[in-house]
């Protein structure tokens, strides 16, 4: 079984912003530089002969460029956060390409869940902080708030394993997908 997951990989410009946002935040946990991506669909423990047949319908996907473009800065958990992300633009472009990757991958066989897709980029994850920690990290979120990166061409998506390690996730390509040029 191969825990894996479909992203969007961000150019070095993106990462580097980013990594000033982790920076102005008491992040109990910040995401390392390295791994900052963007989910398009999380794939799950799937065996190997399913990973294959969903690396062969990415294969045979001809999908369009997108321009990622980030906005903004928020918080996931409610009343209880527990990580920090930074928002993608949901422009539909980005949407029908996420649609597209899903669906092929549900034709391969994977039992996706049905749930609504909110692009996003995370920056940390953590238990939930006490209150006056959490308090002090909504005001910074709030600070921050203006935080723009892009709109940067994306031109490939990947098929990534995830392997939980004590030192938190290590994700490592196992296939990169070509989109046509532009977008």
């Amino acid at each position: 079984m191969i825990r894996s997951f479909v992203a969007l990989d961000l150019p070095d410009t993106v990462r580097s912003a980013l990594a000033v946002q982790q920076f102005l935040l008491p992040l109990p946990r910040a995401v390392p530089v390295e791994n900052l991506h963007l989910t398009l669909v999380f794939l799950g423990e799937l065996p190997d002969a399913l990973l294959e047949a969903t690396h062969e319908a990415f294969c045979a996907l001809r999908l369009p460029g997108v321009a990622l473009e980030l906005s903004g800065l928020g918080l996931f958990g409610g009343d209880r956060p527990t990580s920090v992300h930074a928002a993608a633009v949901a422009c539909d472009p980005l949407l029908r390409v996420q649609r597209k990757i899903a669906t092929a991958a549900r034709r391969a066989g994977v039992d996706l869940p049905a749930r609504r897709f909110v692009p996003h980029v995370t920056l940390g994850r953590f238990r939930p902080p006490p209150p006056e920690d959490r308090m002090r990290l909504e005001r910074a979120v709030a600070m921050q708030g203006g935080f723009r990166s892009g709109p940067v061409p994306v031109t490939e998506f990947v098929l990534y394993r995830s392997t939980l390690t004590r030192q938190g996730s290590r994700y490592d390509d196992l296939a990169r997908y070509p989109m046509a040029s532009g977008g």
